[in-house]
């Protein structure tokens, strides 16, 4: 049954052809996709928990087609397709009036493989293939409406900001595989103690957590998420909120164990993760548009989750984990909550909504529901 493992981003990777031109013939089908994310969530849950596959690719360099499943890669993965399930769910209406629907949900589909393939992976340079996967596929999703030079330039910078990350990123990996002697993340990880004293593990912490802030928009490369406001509302829920800006901090959390009695990493990841918290909050409070002020609420949430995984404590694990699943629940339904304002509405502008609540009751209650977990109210998982 382990096979099922790899099958899951594979599935999802073969389906991208099949939507583009399926949608492309038959538009009207497009809120069904969501049956695909929803599939994977299930085949997910079916998964015992320890599951691995491997299949060897390059085996004189010791790496392989290698998939793991643990605690945290199954609720990274459950995340990814069950909301995924609702992004695309809603997309099938909200997108109808786009020209090139089609071309939207299959880069969709492949950014949920790609992040799939990420989170599941046991290996190195396969999670960075993925990785990269992901770059790519976000760029064209925040740049697909091309003919706006904001949405453009949002996207360059986005792309940008992530592959220089990257590229560092694949540097500390090579390194790691060199000192470690292996690219699979499970044996590095139970032979952790190579690496305690290897010459090599400062600069692999620095370069990993380069590109871990990059992709998670930690202070001073932050500034593109806000900036990527200007994809469509699917897009800000689904990559900017719930998924691939966590995709850092699913590594940083993956490899904490190998380097957390460092100092250099708690340093790296608590200074980092509060310069980044204390920046979003204070930049929220300038925002008008509701986007951008809950994009800046993602930047402090991310920063949040860095500083939770730097410190010793193991108390703070289990809040990393717990805020990491309610944070993509309340904040993937606050960004759709703001599309459909501006849809209905015409402007995502703060001090121009008001009144809206006896014209649109059930979007009122799914926002308040969403901003009292936020909020942390009593009987809310936030």
């Amino acid at each position: 049954m382990n096979w099922i493992l790899a099958l899951i981003p594979c599935l999802a990777l073969l389906a991208v052809p099949a939507v583009a031109l399926g949608l492309r013939a038959r538009p009207a089908l497009a809120p069904a996709l969501a049956l695909l994310p929803a599939t994977l969530f299930g085949l997910i849950l079916l998964l015992p928990l320890g599951a691995t596959f491997r299949l060897d690719w390059l085996s004189s360099f010791g790496i392989g087609f290698a998939f793991r499943l643990d605690g945290l890669s199954q609720l990274m993965a459950l995340l990814i397709t069950g909301i995924g399930a609702g992004i695309f769910l809603f997309s099938g209406s909200y997108m109808t009036s786009y020209p090139k629907q089609h071309r939207f949900m299959a880069v969709l589909t492949l950014f949920m493989a790609a992040m799939l393939g990420a989170v599941l992976a046991d290996d190195l340079i396969v999670l960075f293939i993925f990785w990269e996967l992901t770059s790519l596929a976000s760029f064209m999703l925040i740049g697909f409406e091309a003919h706006k030079p904001a949405a453009r330039r949002a996207a360059q910078q986005g792309l940008l900001v992530t592959v220089s990350g990257g590229l560092a990123m694949l540097a500390g990996i090579l390194l790691l595989g060199t000192a470690a002697g292996t690219f699979t993340i499970s044996e590095i990880l139970a032979n952790r103690a190579v690496l305690a004293t290897h010459a090599f593990t400062p600069w692999i912490i620095v370069l990993v957590a380069m590109g871990c802030f990059a992709k998670s928009a930690q202070w001073p490369l932050h500034m593109w998420l806000p900036n990527a406001m200007a994809a469509p509302t699917p897009v800000s829920a689904y990559l900017h909120s719930a998924t691939m800006v966590k995709l850092g901090v699913y590594l940083l959390a993956r490899l904490n164990p190998a380097f957390q009695e460092w100092a250099l990493w708690q340093g790296l990841l608590t200074g980092a993760g509060t310069l980044t918290m204390l920046t979003g909050a204070i930049l929220a409070l300038r925002e008008r548009d509701l986007k951008r002020k809950l994009a800046w609420s993602t930047v402090v949430a991310l920063g949040t989750l860095v500083t939770l995984i730097g410190l010793e404590e193991p108390l703070a694990a289990t809040a990393a984990v717990v805020f990491l699943l309610v944070h993509a629940l309340y904040k993937a339904s606050l960004f759709l909550v703001a599309g459909i304002l501006d849809k209905k509405a015409g402007t995502r502008d703060a001090l121009m909504l008001r009144g809206l609540g006896r014209h649109m009751p059930l979007t009122a209650i799914a926002a308040l529901l969403a901003a009292l977990s936020m909020a942390g109210a009593p009987g809310f998982i936030g």
